[in-house]
């Protein structure tokens, strides 16, 4: 007679439970072998810098946009700026744990998404400051920012379908698709938006192996794009001819040099400087200006540099890869979050006429902050990678010497007797 007690399971202790922890942690385990933690570094650090800037752009927001009925308090735009960002920090961690599969999924119908609310704005946007931009739905947000992930992410699904049949109209395709968005945005209007989304565009195209002749069309072409917009745009043709006449009532972009420039090499430190007080947006547009004018110049070296770093990592960790739709999907995204930033700081720096385009993940933003960082978090989805893992194929390597080659053919051909 077997006299041993049955087993009965301890209230307290839950195999399932304890399946799922584990499970959840081998996961974060494996998210944090595969992601590029050096890229996630240098996002992190120009968080904290953006943290630093908004906290010394936000009194003089304050003071500039208070009125006689509201007075915003000194660092209004700081402690929003801080709601935002762990919001849009949580939003990153959460895209950069998806797998590449889903990761193209949320991009594409993103892209979707947004062109339909975009399609919207005409009809029941909400307009700030003269243009259109805004989709009041609770929350106010810009369609364009959250499709300008969605966007890089369908163009390389889209380019990405040649490896299987080569004859398919997929140039054609995100052509129209870039007709279509470009129109929309110049309905609004929002010409500095327009030339970013040709510039993701244009790389993936000249990525995705189309022949030279026809990019040269393509050139010839958004000039003349350029061309048709000075002259039909009032905004467009005045900041042109303010950046290119030094500007008198649109002399925005000249003010922020001056500010840029009044802190020297160190600046004058935080909360003393006294030309941000007179420049319009020093929390969102010009950000970079009162960073020059608060810490320095070598503050906004700094920035710099931390910009190229990321756009280097990128392309360093694209260099051996084997997927067509990740080398796409990644150099667009990056090509999206590193245009928009020297264009803004070209604009700060008078060197490009004013666009009204924050400094990704540094300037104070709602909605565009978790864009940002739902673009940097998809990103870092679509370049996990197993590092015990070795590719036999060079990628993009393979990619840009097949275009040299190609030039190197046609020059030759043409100079054949």
């Amino acid at each position: 007679m077997n006299n041993s007690q049955p087993y009965i399971p301890r209230a307290d202790r839950s195999p399932s439970a304890e399946r799922y922890q584990s499970s959840r942690y081998a996961e974060l385990r494996i998210w944090w072998r595969e992601i590029d933690r050096a890229l996630l570094f240098l996002v992190m650090a120009l968080m904290a810098i953006g943290t630093a800037a908004v906290f010394a752009a936000s009194p003089a927001s304050a003071q500039r946009l208070s009125t006689d009925d509201v007075t915003l308090p000194e660092l209004y735009f700081y402690w929003a700026h801080i709601r935002w960002q762990i919001v849009g920090f949580a939003v990153l961690i959460g895209a950069s744990m998806l797998s590449r599969e889903d990761a193209r999924r949320l991009g594409v119908v993103l892209a979707g998404s947004m062109l339909f609310f975009l399609l919207l704005v005409p009809l029941i946007g909400y307009e700030v400051n003269g243009a259109r931009r805004w989709i009041n739905l609770g929350m106010r947000f810009q369609p364009s920012e959250f499709l300008k992930p969605g966007f890089a992410i369908m163009l390389a699904w889209i380019l990405s379908w040649r490896l299987r049949d080569p004859s398919l109209p997929v140039l054609r395709t995100v052509s129209a698709i870039m007709v279509l968005v470009g129109g929309l945005l110049m309905l609004q209007p929002n010409l500095g938006a327009t030339i970013l989304f040709c510039g993701v565009w244009f790389v993936l195209v000249l990525l995705s192996g189309v022949p030279v002749q026809r990019l040269g069309m393509v050139v010839a072409g958004a000039f003349g794009l350029l061309t048709a917009a000075y002259f039909l745009y009032d905004n467009a043709r005045h900041r042109i001819d303010a950046f290119l006449g030094g500007g008198t009532a649109f002399d925005q972009v000249d003010l922020a040099q001056r500010t840029l420039l009044a802190g020297g090499w160190t600046g004058s430190g935080i909360w003393l400087g006294v030309r941000k007080n007179k420049l319009p947006e020093a929390h969102t547009d010009y950000i970079f200006s009162v960073i020059g004018e608060e810490f320095g110049l070598i503050a906004c070296a700094a920035i710099v540099i931390i910009y190229l770093a990321i756009v280097i990592q990128v392309l360093k960790r694209l260099s051996d890869e084997d997927s067509l739709f990740t080398l796409l999907a990644g150099a667009g995204l990056v090509t999206q979050i590193g245009g928009q930033a020297f264009i803004n700081i070209l604009v700060n720096l008078q060197l490009f006429p004013s666009k009204g385009m924050t400094l990704p993940l540094v300037s104070y933003g709602g909605s565009s902050t978790i864009a940002v960082c739902l673009a940097v978090g998809l990103l870092l989805a679509i370049t996990r990678r197993n590092p015990y893992l070795k590719r036999q194929s060079p990628g993009l390597r393979t990619i840009m010497a097949d275009h040299i080659s190609t030039i190197g053919g046609t020059s030759r051909e043409r100079n054949s007797p």
